[in-house]
Formats: structure tokens, C-alpha cells, sequence
């Protein structure tokens, strides 16, 4: 027994003594470690990118996924693979909303040149049900145009420019942008006088709040859109079963001011939520906020209550 621990004692001091001399002759400078060179991959990290896909009741509303940010044509052939049906981001689509764009539909071509982005798809888009090929067309617009340096598409179908809708053939203009409108409501009495703007509307979905733009065309000789979408948001508290408002009825827009990309609101004190604490609900932040960005190609509403400054809101705040 004696012997055993003996040698164990031996064999634990030589090993000390080995570890000590490795330390020892290893060079103090690490210059002298010579590293093989390698190659980095960067990986470049998703973004949330907006995109407009069909609710449970064939609205097209306003949701955010992941898509690409290494350059903006990259961005856009991904948010279009999230507008496909069955597409490989299928499974990642927000619970409540469905693509709309035809299954197995694929991008041929996709260019960018002065912020019109040109994308020449195959001939399976022209599979869209009658019903949905006007939202489908909205759906492209609203989505490609929400990425900052795309102002304006181009469809193609098999290299072939899309002058008109594949069943209906109804006529498109040369270039689409947003004043195609979307989810279109038309109030029209007469053929005359007729005049069309944006508002966006609160909708729910397991009680998740997300909003829903809606383009109404009415006959009215009222040209200022800043007070025609105040006003419809303060008269229509509920615009469908499914749209809300939260805008109160009294709620008066004193004044307002545009300043190169910003406009400047000012309201009584009756827009406040909460007269305490200079509260606005977001709702009503944001169905301002987006309606107004939409339709003035602004990037900052400023809320003011009695020219006191209460919230600012641009579209980069929206999660």
C-alpha cells in the first residue's frame, strides 16, 4: 500500500513538472504563432420586411416577415416568394394571413432602374382566380413600393409586359404605384367629380391588432385629403364588422402644417386617450400616421395638442 501511494505521488509530481515546462518553452510573443489563412462567409441577418397578404376575410392587410437585406433586388425576390402560395416561406407567414400569388408562379427576371422595379414572372401567374386578380396586382404594389428606393412595378408575364388583367382584361396603367389602390370601395353616385384616398383601419385576429388600408372612390369636389381622411376616421368608428376606428367623434383637427417630407397635425384635447398623462392610443397613432404616408408621401406625422408636440410617427416605428 505504501509503495502504491509512493508511486502515485512520483508519477503526479512528474506530470506537474511537464506541464511547467511546456508553459516554459512556448514563445510569449503570440506574433510568432503562425494562424493558416481562411476565408470568412459573411452571413448577412434578415430583416422584417412589410408585406400585404390576404386576411380571413380577403382584405389585404398589412403584415411584416423575414426577407433578405443585402440589396434591394434581393429584398424583392424574397418578399415575392412570400406572396406565393405553398412558397418556401409558407411556414413562417403570420397565423391569420394567406399568399395570393398562384402556386408554383415563379420570378424569371427581376431588375431595378430609377426605383421602377421590373419583374417578369412565369406563366402560372396567370392562374389567379377572376375575383382575386385585382388584389393581386394590389398585393405586388403595396408590398414592393413599401421597400424604401421602389416607387414604381413593372409585370411581366414570359418576357411579355402585362397590359391588362389575365379574365376581366381590364386595362393597367404603363407603370403601377400605390395610386392603384387597394381594397378598393367605390361610393360613387355620378361619373363626374370623382375623387379617391387611402384610410387604414384597425382589424384583429386572435387578438392581435393589424391594419388594413381601404381605397375609397366618392364624388366630391373637397380636394384636401389631410381633412377627408381625419374626418373619416372620426365619423367611422366602424367602417365594416371587421374595421375599426378608434378615432373619436369629436375629436377636431385645429390646424395643419407640411414641411419637406413632414407633416405637423394639431388637434383639441379630445384626441387624447388619457387628458392626464398627454396619451394618444396607438390605434389612432398609427391609422393617422399610415393613411397620411401613404397618400402624401410623407415619412414623419407629428401629432400637437393645442400646438403642444404629444408623439411623432413614421412607418419605421411600426413593428
Amino acid at each position: 500500500m505504501l509503495r502504491k501511494m509512493l508511486y502515485r505521488k512520483i508519477v503526479v509530481a512528474s506530470s506537474l513538472l511537464l506541464v511547467i515546462l511546456m508553459l516554459y518553452l512556448i514563445p510569449a510573443n503570440n506574433n510568432e504563432i503562425s494562424i493558416p489563412n481562411q476565408q470568412l462567409e459573411y452571413i448577412y441577418p434578415n430583416d422584417l420586411e412589410v408585406i400585404y397578404l390576404l386576411d380571413s376575410n380577403d382584405y389585404l392587410s398589412r403584415t411584416k416577415i423575414s426577407a433578405s437585406n443585402k440589396d434591394l433586388v434581393s429584398k424583392s425576390t424574397d418578399l415575392i416568394e412570400s406572396l406565393i402560395v405553398d412558397g418556401k416561406k409558407k411556414d413562417i407567414i403570420s397565423n391569420g394571413f394567406r399568399a395570393i400569388l398562384p402556386k408554383n408562379t415563379k420570378v424569371l427576371n427581376i431588375s431595378l432602374k430609377d426605383e421602377i422595379l421590373s419583374i417578369d414572372f412565369s406563366s402560372e401567374f396567370n392562374n389567379i382566380e377572376e375575383k382575386y386578380e385585382e388584389k393581386l396586382i394590389e398585393s405586388l404594389i403595396y408590398t414592393l413600393t413599401s421597400i424604401d428606393g421602389i416607387k414604381k412595378i413593372e409585370i411581366l408575364v414570359e418576357g411579355k409586359k402585362l397590359t391588362k388583367l389575365p379574365n376581366s382584361k381590364e386595362l393597367l396603367p404603363e407603370y403601377l404605384d400605390k395610386s392603384y389602390g387597394i381594397n378598393k370601395k367605390y361610393e360613387l353616385t355620378s361619373l363626374n367629380d370623382i375623387y379617391s384616398y387611402t384610410v387604414y383601419y384597425v382589424n384583429t385576429y386572435n387578438n392581435e391588432s393589424y391594419y388594413t388600408p381601404v381605397t375609397k372612390y366618392i364624388n366630391s369636389e373637397k380636394q384636401d385629403k389631410v381633412k377627408i381622411i381625419i374626418d373619416e376616421l372620426a365619423t367611422s368608428i366602424t367602417y365594416e364588422t371587421n374595421l375599426m376606428s378608434y378615432l373619436d367623434a369629436n375629436v377636431k383637427l385645429l390646424d395643419y402644417e407640411i414641411m419637406d417630407n413632414k407633416i405637423k397635425l394639431n388637434f383639441n384635447n379630445l384626441i387624447l386617450s388619457d387628458i392626464t398623462s398627454n396619451v394618444i392610443l396607438e390605434e389612432v397613432i398609427y391609422t393617422i400616421g399610415l393613411s397620411l404616408c401613404d397618400e402624401l408621401d410623407v415619412e414623419e406625422v407629428i401629432f400637437q395638442v393645442n400646438n403642444e408636440e404629444i408623439s411623432t410617427f413614421s412607418e419605421k416605428s411600426l413593428d
